[in-house]
């Protein structure tokens, strides 16, 4: 969309390889500011979008593109503060991990946990009209529910009327992956005649069809996508110990057919053995997803998916399966973003909140 015809500006934090932008932009908005600092996530980004999310051309930072150096004031101007600020100090996973090691989590992260008042900073300093947020669904439940309950306060003295919601991405993407969507609506004051008050999750339009399974696999995959004699050995085991202790834990096995089938969540650790979702093969060990189903899974249109097929591609993949995986682990279900963006803009929109 040309700029003169943007709806909206909007910011993208913690941006990753840019699922949120897509959501935003696909609801008419403009991309006016994006930080991500790390470094393959920024080619992979840069790639997709044009753009390197390391805001060098308002300031310079070691590393590039850490929000924590930039000082709120130079942020761009926006209507729209969009960020998956990190969930690893909330996700049940780190959590356990972290607890295990002796380590702070949550707030007491001293690296991650305070990410959330970066955020903070930002709004108060730029006074968005609406924003979005979205993180693991461990963030409500996390420390006894304190942790949920200081960011709802924080927002609400910002001047934010707070929506939340758990979604489940398998109503749109052939995957179970629940995530907390948090979204505020700037209240009214002297200076402010709109006021959203009449935003709903239940606005959020779910597809009439979605994504089936069986549509994302590939027909002919290379051999080196297929377990390793010692990997699948490795992954039998702790499955059958698990078992034996009658706990679930172990890999997630899809046998065919695959049609109507919803897969385990796709993690930032699938690189290491796939062990979320593994494919079923006929007569031989079983096979990890490629980055290519692994963009289908998540939602990517097929523009992105270009980038990582190997058939025809018109683009050369950005970064290694390795790092794809990590990507497409920490990303965002992208047809949730733009179901909830489009929710938003229409809300923004109804109450005369964005220019005509």
């Amino acid at each position: 969309m040309a700029p003169n015809m943007s709806k909206f500006k909007f910011i993208d934090l913690f941006a990753g390889i840019g699922g949120i932008r897509i959501g935003f932009e696909e609801a008419g908005g403009t991309c006016v500011f994006s930080s991500e600092y790390d470094r393959y996530s920024q080619k992979t980004y840069e790639a997709l979008h044009g753009d390197r999310p390391d805001f060098s051309g308002i300031r310079l930072t070691d590393p590039a593109g850490d929000i924590t150096l930039l000082p709120p004031e130079e942020v761009p101007d926006h209507d729209i503060l969009t960020g998956g600020f990190p969930c690893q100090p909330f996700s049940l996973a780190g959590v356990s991990k972290k607890q295990s090691m002796g380590r702070p989590h949550g707030f007491d992260d001293p690296t991650q946990g305070t990410l959330f008042f970066n955020v903070k900073s930002i709004i108060e300093a730029k006074q968005p009209k609406a924003f979005l947020l979205e993180n693991v669904k461990n963030l409500c439940s996390h420390d006894k529910g304190k942790t949920f309950q200081v960011i709802q306060q924080t927002l609400d003295a910002l001047g934010y009327r707070m929506h939340y919601k758990v979604l489940d991405a398998r109503a749109w993407v052939p995957q179970h992956r629940e995530r907390i969507f948090i979204v505020g609506f700037r209240r009214p004051d002297k200076k402010q005649g709109w006021d959203v008050n009449d935003f709903s999750f239940d606005d959020v339009k779910l597809p009439e069809q979605p994504v089936d399974l069986e549509s994302i696999l590939e027909k002919r995959v290379p051999e080196k996508y297929t377990l390793g004699p010692g990997t699948w050995d490795t992954l039998e085991r702790h499955k059958a110990r698990h078992e034996a202790k009658g706990q679930g834990f172990g890999y997630g096995l899809i046998e065919r057919p695959f049609k109507g089938k919803t897969t385990r969540t796709i993690s930032a650790r699938y690189h290491k053995d796939g062990a979320e979702v593994l494919i079923h093969q006929p007569g031989k060990r079983p096979r990890r997803l490629t980055p290519l189903e692994c963009s289908r899974l998540m939602g990517f249109p097929k523009w992105v998916q270009k980038f990582y097929s190997r058939n025809g591609a018109t683009k050369d993949q950005p970064v290694s399966d390795t790092q794809a995986y990590r990507q497409f682990g920490n990303s965002v279900a992208v047809p949730v973003i733009i179901s909830i963006a489009a929710a938003m803009t229409d809300a923004l929109e109804r109450n005369n909140a964005l220019p005509e």
